[in-house]
């Protein structure tokens, strides 16, 4: 017995296996992205999107989900989901690990859109 398919569904799976394949594939050299060390770096080449990761101190909430972040250097406004903050209460004394992007708005001063924050020992 022979299955015989509708020319929707052959094209449907082909492109669906092309897509797959290709979701896979990593790139793993260099990039423009830039790497950022500290605020300092996030501040003088504030990239939208850019990844970034910093350990340091929320020293004040300035908003709602917004928190001043200082690595002891620099200082920048943060954007924190109440659901990505830990479970554990932190105050401007825990030293903490920020995960995120940075979002650099026209004529806006740059900020870090947080994803984690990770308290330090």
């Amino acid at each position: 017995m022979s299955a015989k398919f509708h020319p929707r569904v052959l094209t449907v799976l082909a492109a669906s296996a092309l897509f797959a394949s290709a979701a896979s594939a990593q790139y793993v050299g260099p990039s423009t992205t830039p790497s950022y060390e500290t605020i300092a770096d996030v501040l003088k080449n504030p990239v939208d999107d850019a990844p970034v990761t910093l350990s340091g101190y929320l020293v004040k909430q300035v908003g709602n989900e917004k928190y001043l972040f200082s690595d002891g250097q620099s200082e920048i406004r943060v954007d924190i989901d109440h659901t990505h903050l830990p479970a554990t209460p932190i105050d401007e004394r825990t030293r903490v690990q920020i995960r995120g992007e940075v979002e650099k708005d026209f004529l806006q001063s740059p900020e870090i859109d947080v994803e984690s924050v990770q308290i330090l020992e």
